[in-house]
């Protein structure tokens, strides 16, 4: 029996209180790498790219329209990142800040090959995807494949989902990654719950979802 539970942004069991905690301590510190690494400390910025480098390859890969990319596209952001260091001033979290570059390194990326002859292999695909998404969630422990599921998604409502529900961003900071209203972002991770609980139930009557429906998806500019 599949459980359509999703993952709540308004949930305020103390277990979640306890991750909301160790999440902002994370970032506290993260951020404070940053700061540290513009004055050449090698050792900050060592600790800042380890502790990040788990979301922004899974930002990437859902984001990007090429997965199979998803490592280069990590290193391209933090060789914008570092490269552009000094110009950090704490004023966002480091998170949010790096994450911002990701999401401008996934659409040049695209714009870059836009006009270009692009081979996806959805094998690839969903096993790059497959390796990068989180374990344990609840309701995608019966051979749903929460990859399928996202892409699914329209772009939009796919990368804020992704943003708040899976790297945890607050939606403020969400909102400052893509570039949009908080509002908007609170409404299409809404409807993307919506449409994620839909397609559990319609799983849970049919099946798996079925590698046919796969797309190369797009990052909405």
């Amino acid at each position: 029996m599949i459980s359509p539970a999703l993952p709540a942004a308004c949930d305020k069991t103390p277990s979640r209180a306890r991750a909301h905690d160790q999440r902002t301590a994370a970032d506290e510190s993260i951020t404070a790498w940053a700061l540290a690494a513009r004055g050449g400390d090698s050792e900050a910025v060592e600790n800042f790219v380890r502790a990040l480098h788990g979301d922004v390859r899974h930002y990437v890969t859902f984001l990007s329209a090429d997965p199979q990319a998803a490592d280069d596209l990590a290193q391209d952001t933090f060789l914008r990142a570092l490269s552009s260091m000094h110009r950090f001033e704490g004023r966002s979290s480091a998170r949010t800040w790096l994450l911002s570059i990701a999401r401008r390194a996934v659409i040049d990326s695209y714009r870059y090959n836009a006009a270009r002859p692009r081979l996806s292999h959805t094998e690839d695909w969903q096993t790059a995807a497959e390796r990068a998404q989180p374990r344990g969630l609840p309701g995608f422990d019966d051979g749903i494949a929460l990859t399928e599921l996202l892409d699914m998604l329209p772009n939009e409502r796919r990368e804020a989902f992704v943003l708040t529900q899976l790297l945890g961003l607050p939606y403020a900071e969400a909102a400052e990654v893509s570039g949009c209203p908080i509002g908007t972002v609170r409404s299409r991770v809404a409807r993307a719950r919506s449409s994620l609980m839909r397609s559990l139930r319609d799983a849970e009557r049919a099946g798996p979802v079925g590698a046919a429906a796969w797309r190369a998806p797009a990052p909405a500019l």
